[in-house]
């Protein structure tokens, strides 16, 4: 699902999360190949048009957070349109009208209704415990009425026949009438589908929404249509009242583009998907899921998460002007440095997350654990003020005495002074140069092992 479209924004965004600015020069490419990605996945002109706009606005002559890189930065922002385009929040399926509430399900033959009304009552029943009765009106396809039959046999979710040579509009009635007698929670009518639109159709659908007064008109919509699946649901849109959209066949990628385009120009929610030809295959549509699956970097957006929930904002403001004075920078400043890593997983939690995501030669070379970061702290909170603010008096009888109070030897302490010099080189790659060439100096800020 999303596989082409998450390929081809992995390889655009790559490049630009390595940036230490971001510029109207470094972000040309990126957007270019991101317009490509989703001119491919057919995505509607004006919805690229729209969300690339939206993206420069944001981008060029953007204040960086200050916890966050440039590139994970412009990550961000492009997440945050890619859910806007979408739909803010989730639209979840709306049930509270008096028993029984009337879901009206609609769509082109073959467009997968049948089996997303099934898949709908299965996911109503298992959530809601709710009792459902099904019905079909589609008088016009014999095998249509058989099909849901047997489905809501499958199911487990009582089926409303009645006798031959009925109209829709009557069987809708008389479902309609044995729901109330009974006692149902929920009423799902599905429609006769057509091969194309026409009036006589959407005449005949028309008059069963008024009848039926249904909570909820549901437009299934085949995801590998493309620009049609749109054009369609504009029509549709035109002659009913279209409370959501359910997007089937969205386990193929061709052109599940569909799903960026359909919220923005028709202005109605898409409430689930269907993501296999299994019953139990449908979820609810959640726009914050679909913009990381579209983005395919889940390490980088966990970083990004870890990094803003968890680090005190004034103090890496404070932390970010003592990088650029690099020659400033001391132990002291370090050992606050390693007490904030340890808040957010560990140094080697967070660095193995990038090295994985950017499939880094250097990944299984790295092994920055717990121990190691509590043994430099040990050795650190060892040390006078002084010895912390100028580390280059510390001889052999001050490496002695710290390697006693922390309770490691003298070979450690010479590790750590011997690194210290790489670590304030590297600091100053952390304002100018990007999470890239932090990756290949990373190596150098810690011992491995003690």
């Amino acid at each position: 699902m999303f596989s082409n479209l998450t390929n081809r924004f992995k390889q655009s965004l790559r490049k630009i999360i390595n940036s230490g600015r971001l510029t109207e020069e470094n972000i040309k490419e990126t957007i270019r190949e991101v317009r490509k990605a989703l001119l491919e996945a057919d995505v509607a002109l004006s919805v690229i048009k729209s969300f690339i706009n939206n993206i420069k606005t944001k981008s060029i002559g953007h204040k960086i957070n200050n916890s966050l890189t440039p590139g994970q930065e412009f990550i961000k922002i492009v997440r945050s349109e890619l859910i806007s385009v979408m739909g803010e929040e989730s639209s979840t399926l709306n049930l509270s009208d008096s028993p029984p509430a009337i879901v009206l399900i609609v769509g082109l033959q073959g467009s997968g209704k049948t089996t997303s009304l099934a898949k709908i009552a299965k996911w109503i029943k298992n959530k809601y415990r709710k009792k459902i009765l099904i019905t079909s009106t589609d008088v016009n396809r014999a095998a249509a009425i058989q099909q849901l039959k047997i489905l809501s046999n499958d199911i487990e979710i009582d089926f409303f026949s009645t006798k031959e040579n009925k109209t829709s509009i009557e069987i809708s009635k008389e479902a309609i009438k044995h729901a109330k007698l009974k006692l149902y929670d929920i009423l799902l009518i599905d429609t006769a589908g057509r091969l194309h639109i026409n009036e006589e159709m959407m005449n005949e659908i028309k008059e069963i929404q008024i009848f039926s007064k249904p909570i909820e008109t549901l437009l299934v919509v085949d995801s590998m249509m493309g620009q049609d699946a749109i054009n369609m649901a504009q029509i549709f849109n035109k002659f009913l009242f279209i409370s959501g959209i359910v997007l089937s066949k969205v386990d193929g990628d061709s052109r599940n583009g569909v799903a960026l385009s359909m919220r923005y120009i028709t202005n109605k929610p898409i409430k689930f998907i269907g993501t296999g030809e299994k019953i139990t295959e449908l979820k609810p549509f959640c726009p914050k899921k679909i913009a990381d699956k579209i983005l395919g970097m889940n390490e980088v957006l966990s970083i990004i998460e870890d990094i803003e929930e968890k680090v005190d904002k004034s103090h890496l403001k404070e932390l970010n002007n003592q990088f650029k004075k690099s020659q400033n920078f001391n132990l002291d400043d370090f050992l606050t440095q390693i007490k904030k890593m340890k808040k957010i997983g560990g140094l080697n939690h967070l660095v193995n997350k990038l090295l994985k995501n950017f499939q880094t030669s250097d990944h299984a070379s790295f092994n920055t654990d717990s121990n190691t970061l509590k043994k430099i702290e040990a050795i650190i909170s060892s040390m006078t003020r002084k010895e912390r603010m100028m580390p280059i008096i510390i001889k052999g009888s001050r490496k002695k005495r710290i390697a006693l109070g922390s309770g490691t030897q003298v070979q450690d302490v010479n590790k750590l002074l011997k690194n210290f010099e790489n670590i304030k080189r590297t600091i100053k790659k952390i304002q100018t140069g990007g999470i890239g060439n932090i990756m290949k100096n990373i190596k150098n800020m810690l011992p491995k092992k003690f």
